[in-house]
């Protein structure tokens, strides 16, 4: 019976990706665990496996097919001796039979291949989200009225589901009435900047995976994470004359720490001694974290990625530089797995390199908070005697989800950011 391959979620946020190269062709035999191709997600590119044994009888979509949705078929699987015959078979029509799905059948009706509702979950990865069972006619009625899959239990064969469970849902009383669509349509919205810019030269970039997601993330970021700021100024002149000493010792290993391995193990230090703070937004409850994980944001060609630094609190500054230096250079090429970039609980993002004094950074969901580092300079500051000497400055903002942390909390763990980062010997111990 043919199956068909689905376009994978490769990812939790991948909703959509491109065949950047097909590893097999048609007319291949593929068994289990071989490569099949090579997919670019929104974060990655990343080589996809053969869940079945099989042949390859056509492969649908072709390299550099862009914006292809997660469990859209992308090639079709036949068993030996086998004819592709018709790739696309119409799915029998549904009655209004007990149970959703026509009691009609013929014997000479040729049987549909498995769809992507009834082909077998990918269990070989446990990052993948399970596959829904749904009947093409459930799916389209579900997808009319705005319904969520996930969130119906099937009442066919093995949980499928069916037309009677979608109409059951659509049945029931609504508690909340549906939120209302402002804005335009993205249609309008780029017929009316095109109108806008009649007669002037521009170029027109087209969005790639990466920037698709980093804009609806942060939108959605922005518009249903309640932000508020705090802001501090810590004090570096310990800090530099600490790491300058350090980087004369490591300078024969070839090795250099910077600015951001202490603000790291400072803020992973600071989720410890504030552990109400390293916690996580879960919908209708708070995820309290025990390790710190710290994501810190790197700079990448047409976006960003936050890599993370797991279990910071335990590590030297030298495990975590090493670390860090490894990560970013895998971001910048593109070949971190998911595991190495989702999770935490807060971000380290620094833009003093580029010469910015502050700024104000965008939570990254479902982090609790994320701490905006501007450049260090030179100003005069009161000392504890009162007197005015020259210090260097950096300056630094917290940005809270206000369902997570409230603003005392907020306050404390910001506090502690600012005394290790002060003190910085407490980082070696």
């Amino acid at each position: 019976m043919s199956t068909e391959i689905l376009m994978p979620a490769l990812s939790p946020t991948m909703e959509e990706g491109m065949i950047a190269k097909w590893l097999v062709k048609e007319g291949d035999f593929v068994s289990p665990g071989d490569l099949l191709a090579e997919i670019e997600t929104d974060k990655a590119v990343m080589e996809f496996e053969a869940v079945d044994e099989g042949i390859v009888g056509k492969l649908i979509v072709g390299e550099g097919s862009n914006g292809v949705k997660v469990n859209e078929p992308i090639a079709i699987l036949i068993e030996k001796g086998e004819s592709l015959g018709n790739p696309h078979p119409q799915p029998p029509p549904e009655s209004a039979v007990s149970g959703g799905e026509s009691a009609n059948s013929s014997a000479n009706r040729q049987k549909p291949m498995k769809s992507p509702d009834s082909a077998v979950p990918n269990n070989k990865n446990p990052d993948l989200p399970p596959r829904i069972f749904v009947s093409p006619l459930a799916r389209r009625i579900a997808k009319e009225n705005g319904l969520n899959l996930a969130s119906i239990k099937g009442s066919g064969p093995r949980g499928r589901i069916v037309k009677a469970d979608v109409l059951s849902e659509l049945s029931k009383p609504q508690i909340e009435p549906a939120p209302v669509r402002t804005g335009r349509k993205s249609e309008d919205e780029l017929d009316l900047v095109r109108r806008m810019l009649e007669g002037r030269s521009f170029e027109e970039v087209k969005l790639d995976g990466m920037r698709k997601s980093i804009a609806a993330r942060l939108a959605e970021s922005k518009q249903t994470v309640p932000h508020f700021y705090l802001r501090r100024e810590f004090r570096l002149d310990a800090l530099l004359n600490m790491r300058a000493e350090a980087n004369g010792h490591l300078a024969e290993r070839g090795e250099k720490l910077s600015i951001n391995d202490f603000l790291i193990k400072a803020s992973a230090l600071a989720l410890q001694k504030v552990p109400d703070a390293n916690s996580v937004w879960a919908g209708d409850r708070i995820f309290k974290l025990a390790a710190s994980d710290v994501a810190v944001a790197v700079a990448v060609e047409g976006g960003l990625f936050t890599p993370i630094v797991k279990d910071a609190h335990a590590k030297s500054i030298t495990e975590i530089s090493k670390e860090m230096k490894d990560l970013a250079a895998r971001a910048r090429s593109r070949s971190l797995l998911p595991r190495e970039y989702i999770g935490g609980s807060f971000s380290l993002s620094n833009l003093g390199m580029f010469g910015v004094e502050n700024f104000d950074a965008i939570i990254n969901p479902p982090h609790g908070s994320i701490l905006a580092v501007g450049a260090a300079i030179e100003k005069p500051v009161f000392n504890s005697d009162g007197i005015v000497e020259k210090a260097t400055v950096l300056s630094a903002t917290l940005s809270v989800d206000h369902r997570t942390i409230d603003g005392a909390l907020g306050a404390r763990f910001l506090e502690a950011i600012k005394d290790y980062v002060e003190s910085p010997l407490a980082l070696l111990i």
